[in-house]
């Protein structure tokens, strides 16, 4: 076929580099998954049952195991382990956000974005990673690596995520003091952004990160292999491209940038924007 002969949606396909398929790629909408993901949740918050896992969440709720265990690993929520140590209650919450997440689905790239940080123990030492992730396409969007879990951490991630991203309507946390600092409060108003949060003692309700993390540890491997601290740094810097651009995402069926890109190229040809 030569290029004047060429559908429409065949051209747009060869100038956005994509198969013509992933035009009629259709953006997600709430569907029953994130329905269910809601109602485990709420389960999980009665008190009581911050333990249940999935073969007792599907007998409270009357459903099939599989189904809940499959939704559970989709969100990457996880029922709360003691595991031997007290659980550490948040302390001095200045104001209570509600988790805008259990009544807002991620309708399209930049409406919600999700962050935490994890830590990662280098030459008996403690280095700090903290993310942003875009809810929509599960592309990490922003990312900050200190040496200590002080407010610039979790500040500079989402600097970092602002400065090369539309400014989401939702940003989802903890109530950690991080998250919980004026500054880091200050700069999400003055920006525009409505503020949600896990209510406290329920991590369950930031799974998104925690499923993140688990993989990106797994992925990274052992951080005593590397020398110095800034190899260390340049390593996480290429697992987090990695998982952007080549980790297939076991919900998207895709790495997170192609999905994104799909979703663009069919918002395009939908609404007959211009290349």
């Amino acid at each position: 076929m030569t290029a004047d002969s060429e559908t429409p949606k065949a051209l747009r396909a060869r100038e956005l580099g994509v198969a013509r398929s992933t035009l009629y790629y259709k953006p997600l909408k709430p569907d029953r998954d994130w329905q269910l993901k809601c109602r485990i949740e709420e389960v999980l918050r009665t008190p009581g049952k911050h333990s249940y896992g999935s073969r007792r969440i599907a007998q409270d709720l009357g459903l099939n195991r599989k189904r809940v265990k499959r939704v559970m690993n989709i969100f990457g929520i996880k029922a709360y382990r003691r595991r031997g140590r007290k659980w550490k209650k948040t302390k001095n919450i200045k104001v209570i956000y509600p988790n805008l997440l259990l009544t807002e689905y991620p309708s399209y790239e930049n409406h919600i974005w999700v962050s935490d940080f994890t830590r990662i123990p280098f030459q008996g030492k403690v280095v700090y990673v903290a993310t942003v992730e875009d809810l929509y396409t599960r592309k990490v969007v922003g990312v900050s690596v200190y040496t200590t879990h002080a407010v610039q951490l979790v500040l500079s991630a989402l600097m970092n995520a602002i400065l090369t991203n539309a400014r989401p309507a939702i940003f989802h946390s903890d109530n950690g003091s991080e998250y919980d600092s004026v500054i880091f409060i200050e700069a999400l108003e003055t920006l525009g952004i409505m503020i949600s949060r896990s209510a406290p003692g329920c991590p369950w309700e930031n799974g998104y990160q925690e499923s993140f993390y688990d993989k990106f540890k797994v992925d990274l491997g052992d951080p005593g292999r590397f020398k110095t601290l800034g190899e260390l740094v340049l390593a996480v810097y290429q697992q987090i491209w990695l998982y952007n651009n080549t980790r297939i995402h076991s919900a998207l069926k895709m790495p997170p940038v192609q999905f994104a890109l799909q979703a663009t190229a069919a918002y395009n040809s939908s609404h007959k924007v211009s290349v």
